[in-house]
């Protein structure tokens, strides 16, 4: 039986951080010996917003090196960038005419950003931001991915993804294979600094944990990280910030998670105890990922070539989706 295929992409909007490793990325190399793995930056989905070219191009090779240091194997998946790969933006266009357009109204995603816009003054949405969903449908179908890996609030635009090659399918023939959802177990990382919020950079850097972050501030984070707040201490329910300590130093050093969590229902836990524990598990985490990250450091070349072959063998398999694709719509040389 042949292994069933896996897709996801990763903006270049900046360095990985702690909640994308452990929500995500970690799950990621831990499927690779039970799928077909592939991995891409997703560099076309960041011109969204205004940026610096420059530092596009820079972003998008460091998180490949960050992607490689935190355990994708070029040797088990395919990593590559997605600009190096021409079809990713073919089949975006051939996906347009099949994807309803109210469908794209409806996105969470869209409607957020263009509240968003409204609310700061700028009302310019761009075409792009719009039809976003369609280029990420593109991405998924055009290796024909069985299962993309996302958690429970990405499921919408998987969902998209499907229904737009299912469109197509209906449209055109049994051409694409119609991806599902592969829920991950990866847990939902919130910020240290305020647990109602996700651990995101679009929230500041006092709300993220890098993974290359100097230690010092590490350290600092983690000893001012809320804790028990106002009602939530007469309460018999761990608070969101403490339990959030939790989910890390249980996705971290699990044995020390047991033992911890018991002193807290006993009572007897000091947090103080608790956010020196999560910090030394963490940068035990994070020592085998810094050291492979300076490897390829210390090497460019490496990196440049790891990624020269990823788009040569993920070319191989878009080249021959979109030969299919062109011949069912009836364009193309033939």
């Amino acid at each position: 039986m042949a292994t069933k295929r896996v897709f996801s992409g990763i903006q270049p909007t900046g360095s990985i951080h702690l909640g994308n490793y452990l929500g995500a990325i970690k799950n990621w190399a831990a499927i690779q010996d039970d799928y077909d793995c592939i991995y891409c930056v997703v560099d076309y989905h960041a011109i969204t917003a205004l940026h610096d070219p420059k530092a596009l191009r820079e972003k998008s090779l460091d998180l490949a090196a960050d992607l490689i240091a935190c355990g994708i194997d070029p040797d088990r998946s395919i990593l590559f960038v997605q600009s190096h790969v021409k079809e990713h933006t073919e089949l975006c266009w051939v996906f347009n005419s099949v994807t309803a357009y109210g469908d794209l109204t409806r996105m969470t995603q869209f409607k957020d950003k263009s509240q968003r816009a409204a609310e700061t003054g700028d009302g310019f949405i761009n075409a792009g931001l719009f039809n976003y969903p369609i280029l990420q449908a593109a991405d998924i179908a055009l290796y024909e991915a069985h299962f993309v890996p996302v958690g429970k609030d990405q499921q919408q635009h998987v969902e998209l993804s499907r229904e737009i090659v299912r469109k197509f399918n209906t449209a055109y023939g049994d051409v694409l294979v119609e991806p599902a959802v592969l829920l991950t177990e990866g847990a939902d990382i919130r910020s240290l600094a305020d647990p109602s919020y996700k651990m995101s950079k679009s929230y500041g850097e006092k709300h993220v944990i890098g993974l290359m972050e100097p230690d010092a501030s590490i350290e600092k984070k983690f000893k001012r990280a809320v804790t028990d707040t106002g009602l939530e201490e007469a309460s018999a329910r761990m608070s969101p910030g403490v339990a959030n300590l939790f989910t890390i130093l249980r996705l971290s050093r699990p044995e020390s998670a047991d033992r911890l969590e018991s002193a807290y229902h006993e009572k007897t836990l000091m947090y103080s105890e608790l956010k020196g524990e999560v910090f030394d598990a963490v940068m035990e985490t994070l020592a085998p990922i810094r050291a492979r990250k300076q490897e390829l450091a210390n090497d460019p070349g490496q990196l440049a070539e790891i990624l020269r072959d990823g788009a040569r063998k993920a070319r191989e398999i878009a080249e021959q989706t979109m030969d299919k694709v062109r011949k069912h719509v009836g364009v193309g040389e033939t």
